[in-house]
């Protein structure tokens, strides 16, 4: 079981926000909850982007109005007999703060209120929040278009925060038989491999300035240079110092070892192996051995926790398991141990 602190701290790099002030004292906090922490970090994090300013954008209206302005639509004038009572439709661009960007906030404070099992502090945090957004609207959760938030100069501050929104919507946010939503106490498989992965990218990014760290290509090593139809190979994380590369291939899984039903017994799972095999030997174009590909696997509930190294073809393949309920500083060290796996 991951600890609620180590899920701040996966959060925190996942998402560059270790180093922001607003965040700081949050590292302090006992949270008895994924719905409290979250609620924290939103509190911090809006609270201070009320301080800056809520972000503002020309916001498309249409209405019938005596005082026109921006563009007449006379055939909807004539269509709703507003003439009559001396108004056109107008359509106009008005700078508001009722953006995508602050109703996804908006909604998903409301949403923690009515459905999380958040603190009362919290509670009061989130409701005072809610005051500077009366004139934002609320959305409905399950049509947010997540892949269309683009971010810019004037809105990137927002980045940390709409990720943790789309966390509790997408990750926590459950829709009753009856129609009503209620909240899970944990974030599934699939939102926490996303985050496994995006966490150990971060970690390495900020830890290990003196690597190359980033998550890249691999190009197919062909012989006539045709790569029709390949497919494309993108590790989770690469490594890289000097003529050394370190490809690391992130697992959340509920179970981390397959077993054979003939014979009854386990082995690492043959997909995963296959996988990072072929990045390594792909990326090791010239054969130097300097390539070497670890499956980093989250430890499940299964007694055998894989901690294995091989030689397999002039490389260095590992498999290795990263302890999440273990308190910050051994997982600290467990991941130093794979970084010296260079």
């Amino acid at each position: 079981m991951i600890r609620i602190k180590n899920v701040y701290y996966m959060l925190a790099y996942a998402f560059q926000a270790l180093n922001e002030a607003e965040f700081r004292s949050i590292q302090a906090e006992e949270f008895k909850n994924l719905h409290d922490l979250m609620a924290a970090i939103l509190i911090r994090g809006i609270g201070n982007q009320i301080k800056r300013g809520l972000h503002r954008d020309y916001i498309g209206q249409t209405e019938a109005t005596s005082n026109l302005r921006g563009k007449i639509d006379v055939t909807n004038s004539i269509k709703q007999n507003t003439i009559l009572a001396r108004r056109m439709v107008c359509h106009y661009d008005q700078f508001s703060e009722n953006t995508p960007l602050n109703q996804i906030l908006k909604t998903t404070m409301l949403l923690l209120l009515r459905y999380g099992d958040v603190k009362e502090e919290n509670r009061k945090g989130l409701r005072r929040l809610t005051y500077f957004f009366q004139s934002v609207e609320t959305l409905n959760s399950f049509s947010i278009n997540w892949s269309s938030i683009i971010y810019h100069r004037n809105n990137a501050t927002y980045k940390m925060l709409i990720n943790i929104c789309q966390l509790v919507i997408k990750g926590l946010l459950l829709t009753t038989e009856t129609g009503k939503y209620k909240m899970k106490e944990y974030l599934d498989d699939q939102q926490m491999h996303r985050l496994y992965e995006k966490f150990l990218l971060g970690y390495f990014k900020k830890e290990y300035p003196q690597y190359s760290t980033n998550a890249s290509y691999i190009n197919w090593n062909v012989d006539d240079g045709i790569t029709d139809f390949l497919p494309a190979m993108k590790s989770d994380i690469t490594l890289t110092y000097g003529s050394k590369t370190l490809i690391i291939d992130a697992k959340y899984y509920g179970r981390t070892m397959q077993t054979n039903p003939l014979f009854n017994n386990k082995s690492i799972i043959s997909g995963n192996l296959y996988q990072i095999f072929t990045y390594v030997k792909n990326k090791d174009r010239d054969g130097s051995g300097n390539v070497s590909g670890v499956l980093l696997y989250a430890k499940t509930e299964e007694e055998i926790t894989p901690d294995n190294d091989y030689q397999i073809g002039g490389n260095r393949f590992s498999v290795k398991t990263l302890d999440l309920g273990e308190d910050w500083n051994e997982i600290e060290k467990q991941l130093s141990e794979v970084a010296t796996l260079m």
